[in-house]
């Protein structure tokens, strides 16, 4: 069997997350590739899967990627799924998950092409704190926190009157918790449960990615956690091959989402030794069900 991990052009060098997933799916007899997403001279289709992995700058080009998913979909068995993936591209996607009576991080959402007065919006509210991050985007792109003083509305005013005209952007209360807590995330593999993480930034910061030299480890969900990620997870569309959730803490200790990764996310193999394994046994038994003609 010949399956291609899709990759981007410029990987960085630090990136050995998903080396446990090449040592599984070997060991298991599949013929690896690791072609880059937006390499023209790609012969997608002579691929039994492709597998998307570390397209980590499909973000700066969404369009060019939209059309290399349906491209890809078109020629062979694509993981995540094409429907999948279009839902998970724009994070008003959400609003769908909230619907299905998930707790989410409260958010204002600010429609690309409109205007939006930040300070009034934060003083309707009663935030003391606020967050603007955009509704495409991964890795911290384009992400503030500002205070609700002079200063902090102005830069986040300055921040939205930038980006709004293009692109849509959701305005939330600043979850302070992140710089203590972290991020709790999740990860199931064909709608069941693998392994979680919590993730810690440096201190002060927000960002709890391990390329702004956040730390991470494994952890034991309590009930709470573990209901709200099942209750997610049974909300998404289109029977997902692999779902990362991805959640903050309230001001309660409540789980509150923050969002749903399906495209390329971080894996963390590295914190639970069967976690690779699991996902080539997944991946494997969708795409010999498909070469029997099944879903």
């Amino acid at each position: 069997m010949k399956i291609a991990l899709a990759t981007c052009r410029d990987l960085p060098g630090w990136e050995v997350d998903d080396k446990p997933l090449h040592v599984a799916l070997e060991a298991r007899g599949v013929e690896l590739h690791h072609p880059v997403w937006d390499d023209p001279a790609v012969d997608w289709g002579g691929f039994d899967a492709v597998l998307i992995r570390t397209t980590w700058d499909y973000q700066d080009k969404p369009h060019a990627f939209m059309a290399w998913i349906d491209r890809v979909a078109g020629l062979t068995r694509l993981y995540n799924p094409r429907s999948v993936l279009r839902w998970n591209g724009h994070k008003s996607y959400l609003r769908e998950i909230e619907a299905a009576g998930v707790a989410i991080v409260p958010t204002l959402w600010l429609e690309a092409g409109s205007t939006a007065d930040v300070a009034a919006l934060v003083a309707t509210e009663g935030w003391t704190r606020g967050f603007l991050k955009p509704m495409v985007g991964a890795n911290s792109r384009e992400s503030i926190r500002f205070e609700a003083d002079a200063a902090g509305l102005a830069v986040a005013q300055a921040h939205v009157d930038r980006l709004l005209p293009a692109e849509g952007l959701m305005l939330q209360p600043y979850m302070a918790q992140v710089e203590t807590v972290g991020e709790i995330s999740t990860f199931y593999f064909d709608g069941e449960f693998s392994h979680a993480v919590q993730k810690v930034p440096l201190s002060g910061d927000f960002r709890v990615q391990d390329d702004h030299g956040a730390t991470d480890f494994p952890v034991a969900l309590s009930a709470a956690f573990r209901e709200a990620s099942d209750r997610v997870v049974e909300a998404l569309a289109g029977d997902p091959l692999y779902a990362r959730v991805d959640f903050h803490t309230g001001d309660k200790g409540e789980p509150l989402l923050g969002e749903v990764e399906l495209i390329e996310p971080s894996l963390f193999f590295r914190h639970d030794p069967h976690a690779a394994g699991r996902l080539a046994e997944a991946l494997l038994a969708r795409v010999r069900a498909r070469s029997r003609g099944g879903g």
